[in-house]
């Protein structure tokens, strides 16, 4: 173990990363170098150098999404070597195996590997490049997969499989890949035996992993035991939380259960406190929007809501507000269900609607304490509407979100919960739709060739001079290592604003009003969630195919 920790001394591990992980190892078990990957003191890339130094080891260079498993693999004990970290590469007319690992040092694995007779060869993988063969390996498995019950374990024993090193280093080495990658959600998924994994990175979902069946059970049962679930529960869906600190940063994760017909689905939502910027400017909104939302925010009393799909940023955009206005001379209560985020300075109430605190009831509390500025998570009764349009009648600057398609749309919806006419007429100050499109990376955004014949194409000239974009250009995204490849990092608002002035109050609120609302708002320069989008694209910083893709 000496020459281990000098190898990883070697390649910038410090002494006193080296003792946390040495502590956490006699305490919990578990490999030193995968504590301190999972610590985020040492990158997962670079185990198979330190390995490959210490051992005179290989290390695998081929593409693994272009490998067939070979047949015999089944033949050999296939849950015990994935499990640690081993796949059956290839097997040569002899008998000779090559096989591939994260994790050489293996006691069990090396104890197995005595046994074969016909002799083996070894090389080193990235648990990326190993997460990819067991992907490939998968279909492979069925048959062992069919002989494994975990489902007849009692609880003692889930607990067991649950807690055991292979397990956990599993789970944290998976959650440790999110954060590193920047993942908002982690998605484990039951196909057909085993789970594929899917992250979810600056909006779109892409497979990483896949967990072999023998493994499915015990990674879902140690999620339930960290969020605080019931483990023999899996007829229902559940939801809880998980506090934990991974690569020297503070997350929550906010974790769902749901049963499917093939086992039960995982879903991780990732919320980190530290990558939280609550800037209105780090929203990316084009400079007039900006200017608008400002305007709404200097009014003492009104409602100001925010309308998009869950996923579409509405929440930060309302915090922003909140941290702008933020001050020792106004009092700030949010009600929120639930509160992801604690803002200081900023009085936040969880709603229980077990207990029967909805908004509705929360909202009529909160009224009482004499706020200056209400943050109601969403409208979504005739109750809550109410209360809110009324609040700001007595005073009270409110902020909300409604699900709709577009910011007149929130007219519509409101009034089909029964919030009456002359309450909207009286109460709202703007509505804001609100998309979030991925973000050109700026290491690898070129200049697209076809530029000024899309711009032409699209008759975006005009709408580039409105906007104040004097020189307008598309890029394309090339895809670099700093993006992973995909040409984007990151993600930016484009929205569409709505000022709900008198001559929208005028507009009768019938079959027309959409029509009519839409035609006013064009007439005021206020764009559509597309045409802003196409603003972005114009100033470099998004691409005409990813407005369209979220907006067209």
């Amino acid at each position: 173990m000496s020459s281990l920790l000098s190898a990883l001394v070697e390649h910038g591990v410090s002494d006193t990363d080296i003792e946390k992980a040495t502590a956490y190892q006699s305490r919990y078990g578990g490999r030193i170098e995968q504590i301190l990957v999972n610590m985020g003191s040492l990158g997962s890339d670079s185990l198979p150098g330190v390995y490959s130094k210490l051992l005179g080891l290989p290390v695998f260079s081929k593409d693994p999404r272009d490998w067939e498993p070979p047949e015999s693999a089944v033949e050999l004990p296939l849950e015990m070597l994935i499990s640690k970290g081993w796949i059956p590469y290839a097997v040569s007319e002899s008998g000779r195996w090559t096989l591939l690992t994260t994790a050489p040092l293996d006691v069990e694995v090396n104890n197995w590997l005595s046994s074969v007779t016909a002799g083996y060869d070894v090389q080193l993988v990235s648990l990326d490049q190993f997460g990819l063969l067991r992907g490939r390996l998968a279909p492979h498995q069925q048959d062992l997969a069919n002989s494994i019950v975990l489902t007849s374990l009692e609880e003692g024993r889930l607990r067991e499989l649950a807690s055991e090193a292979p397990t956990v280093n599993f789970l944290n080495g998976l959650m440790s890949r999110a954060i590193k990658q920047r993942a908002s959600d982690l998605h484990i998924e039951p196909q057909n035996g085993s789970a594929r994994v899917r992250f979810r990175i600056d909006g779109v979902l892409h497979e990483v992993d896949s967990i072999p069946a023998g493994m499915v059970l015990p990674v879902i049962t140690r999620l339930k035991i960290l969020a605080g679930m019931d483990i023999g529960e899996r007829r229902r869906p559940q939801d809880g939380k998980i506090e934990l600190r991974l690569g020297g940063e503070e997350i929550d994760i906010r974790t769902s259960m749901l049963p499917l017909a093939e086992g039960e689905s995982a879903v991780l939502r990732f919320l980190r406190k530290t990558a939280l910027v609550l800037d209105l400017q780090a929203l990316g909104m084009a400079r007039d929007v900006e200017g608008w939302i400002f305007e709404d925010l200097a009014v003492t009393s009104g409602v100001v809501l925010l309308t998009g799909p869950t996923g579409s940023g509405k929440t930060t955009t309302l915090y922003s507000f909140l941290n702008r206005l933020n001050t020792e001379q106004v009092k700030i209560i949010t009600l929120e269900d639930p509160v992801e985020y604690q803002l200081k300075g900023i009085n936040q109430v969880q709603v229980q609607p077990a207990i029967g605190f909805d908004f509705a009831h929360g909202l009529r509390s909160i009224v009482r304490q004499d706020p200056d500025i209400i943050m109601v998570g969403e409208i979504r009764d005739r109750e809550t509407a109410s209360i809110a349009m009324q609040s700001a009648l007595t005073g009270h600057l409110v902020f909300s979100t409604v699900h709709t398609n577009d910011a007149p749309g929130a007219y519509t919806r409101l009034l089909d919960l029964g919030v009456e006419e002359f309450l909207l007429n009286a109460a709202l100050r703007s509505i804001v739709g609100q998309r979030l499109v991925r973000r050109l990376c700026a290491g690898c955004a070129v200049p697209d060739p076809k530029s000024a014949e899309l711009i032409d194409e699209l008759g975006l000239t005009a709408l580039a001079k409105s906007a104040g974009v004097l020189q307008p250009q598309l890029l394309r995204p090339e895809g670099c290592d700093v993006c992973g490849g995909t040409g984007y990092r990151g993600r930016v608002a484009i929205t569409e604003y709505f000022r709900c002035d008198a001559h929208v109050a005028a507009i009768p609120k019938d079959a027309e009003f959409l029509a009519n609302a839409r035609a006013y708002a064009k007439t005021r320069g206020w764009r559509t969630l597309l045409k802003d989008g196409y603003v972005h694209a114009m100033s470099g910083v998004t691409t005409v195919a990813e407005v369209l893709r979220v907006a067209g």
